[in-house]
């Protein structure tokens, strides 16, 4: 017989059972928890923990464990239960209630179902149960069937605990009514606490099916630039893992929860946020003539007027007097400096490569030196003020303007994100994502923080974000950069103190900057 301090350390155990439950955020890993502390409590060998389907017509094994046997599926067993036990059915084919299966009438009813052997038990299909038996030569005797209700009156799953075993014999016993009110206790705390996981699950993907919404509206903005907010996130983990691991230097002591991560993974998924404010001519702007179209088209044009200009004035120099094939010699000689200065704008207009002061003269003196008609038939410049500030940018195609409307999208993420009500857990979002465009130095932006006045989360997502441009294979202005090229780029960032140093050495070490390329560059680009 059980004694009171007995039924009170039993007692204790529940609620530290209770205080565990609320805690574990996997929500595998809570199921499994479920079951184990049912079974201990009770003294169980072996125990079901079935979870209802969402059409409500079905129990789905969750967690399966038989200690005698040394039987475990499901949690963290590695051993999946999908394909090993088949669901069972809460109604027949004909709509009646499966009331001859005791995890189901458990579920059905909502009553807890106390066998002292399931042998000579009356009204219950046990069947399976014997087959089982004589497979594996165990003995099957006592059943507790507790229903899991959630504090809605819900029921959301059953508890099955089997062959209640005598602490001193060793001996099967039946599960005693303070084994059955300790089991119900435990599996409406159980209840309430997987609600809880998976309400916060639900929200949760919820939240980041909407991150991954505005994700998509911005690729759906530009082709050329979406698949950033995909990438960026996948390499700060990759870098974050490898900081975590760190067991030396300035890092050592760094280590991620998994709250931690969680918040991380989302600031690196809203990093970018913002750019849906970003006019698409600018986000999607693939050449420096580029606006809604690509103006380099009306460059051509004009170069054919010039020829066709040319041609007209060739024939009426022959027409007054010119030799022939003089004035020939002077027409092919201006159509092959046409063409050549036609290939040249179309060559700077695609903006690959950065330009010497002698490509900008070259154009100032194309811009001017040229003249043509307009439609209006006045004599103007061959270039037009714009053009000529879009073709002269040195490197890319964004004018300065054109950057500073780009750097503003951070400026918007921040005030975006700021207005989000944050839970504790991810109140740090808005630093996090905030600050990849800060430097080490203090001369980045929006606020030209300095690499004290950020967290290393921060700092984290800052190379990532830098090394994730570098070695992109979808723009259209570059081809993919070689791994060799960008990490000695990042060298050169670390030494200016653009980057954090600290981190960039991790990033280098740990080679995380090949586990990114073999999931996201082409081969091509993986030379070292």
């Amino acid at each position: 017989m059980e004694t009171l301090d007995d039924l009170f350390r039993r007692l204790e155990q529940l609620n530290d059972i209770g205080a565990s439950l609320s805690n574990e955020r996997n929500l595998k890993l809570l199921l499994e928890k479920i079951l184990l502390a049912a079974k201990a409590i009770t003294r169980a060998d072996g125990g079901t923990l079935y979870l209802l389907s969402e059409d409500k017509q079905h129990l789905h094994f969750e967690i399966v464990r038989t200690d005698s046997l040394n039987i475990a599926f499901g949690g963290s067993s590695g051993q999946s239960t999908s394909g090993k036990f088949p669901d069972l059915p809460l109604y027949r084919d004909d709509g009646t209630a499966n009331n001859s299966m005791v995890a189901a009438y458990a579920a059905i009813t909502g009553k807890t179902v106390n066998i002292v052997d399931a042998y000579v038990a009356e009204g219950f299909d046990f069947s399976g149960t014997r087959k089982f038996d004589e497979r594996t030569g165990y003995r099957s005797q006592s059943f507790l069937t507790v229903p899991m209700q959630n504090h809605e009156g819900e029921i959301i799953g059953v508890l099955q605990l089997i062959n209640a075993i005598r602490p001193d014999s060793k001996l099967v016993v039946d599960f005693s009514q303070a084994d059955q009110r300790l089991a119900e206790s435990l599996a409406s705390q159980a209840a309430i606490a997987l609600t809880n996981r998976q309400l916060v699950q639900q929200l949760e993907t919820l939240f980041e099916a909407f991150i991954k919404m505005i994700n998509l509206a911005i690729d759906e903005k530009s082709p050329y630039t979406g698949g950033h907010c995909q990438r960026v996130p996948e390499l700060t983990m990759l870098l974050a893992d490898a900081v975590d691991a760190t067991n030396s230097g300035p890092l050592a002591d760094f280590r991620l929860t998994d709250k931690d991560r969680y918040e991380l993974r989302i600031a690196a998924l809203m990093h970018d946020c913002g750019k849906v404010t970003t006019p698409v001519h600018v986000v999607d702007k693939a050449t420096k003539l580029q606006t809604i179209y690509d103006r380099i088209h009306l460059v051509d044009t004009r170069f054919e007027v010039l020829k066709r200009d040319a041609e007209a004035r060739k024939w009426r120099s022959i027409a007054e007097g010119q030799a022939a094939t003089e004035a020939e010699s002077s027409y092919l000689a201006f159509c092959e400096q046409c063409d050549a200065d036609r290939e040249f704008l179309r060559k700077a207009n695609v903006g690959g490569e950065r330009m010497s002061d002698e490509d900008i003269e070259r154009i100032k003196r194309i811009g001017t030196e040229y003249r043509w008609r307009n439609e209006e038939g006045n004599e103007v410049a061959f270039l037009s003020d714009n053009e000529l500030e879009n073709l002269t940018i040195r490197a890319g195609t964004l004018t300065q303007s054109e950057r500073e409307t780009i750097n503003h999208h951070i400026v918007a993420t921040i005030k975006m994100l700021e207005q989000l009500p944050w839970p504790k857990h991810l109140k740090n979002v808005p630093e996090y994502a905030g600050g990849h465009h800060e430097r080490m130095d203090g001369k980045g932006y929006p606020k030209g923080l300095k690499r004290e006045q950020m967290s290393w989360q921060a700092r984290m997502m800052g190379i990532s974000d830098i090394f994730e441009a570098l070695t992109a294979k979808d723009r259209p202005y570059k081809e993919g950069m070689k791994l060799s090229q960008a990490l000695s780029i990042l060298e050169n960032f670390k030494k200016n103190g653009h980057i954090d140093p600290d981190l960039h050495e991790v990033f280098l070490k740990s080679e995380v900057y090949r586990k990114y390329a073999e999931g996201f560059l082409g081969a091509q680009q993986i030379d070292c």
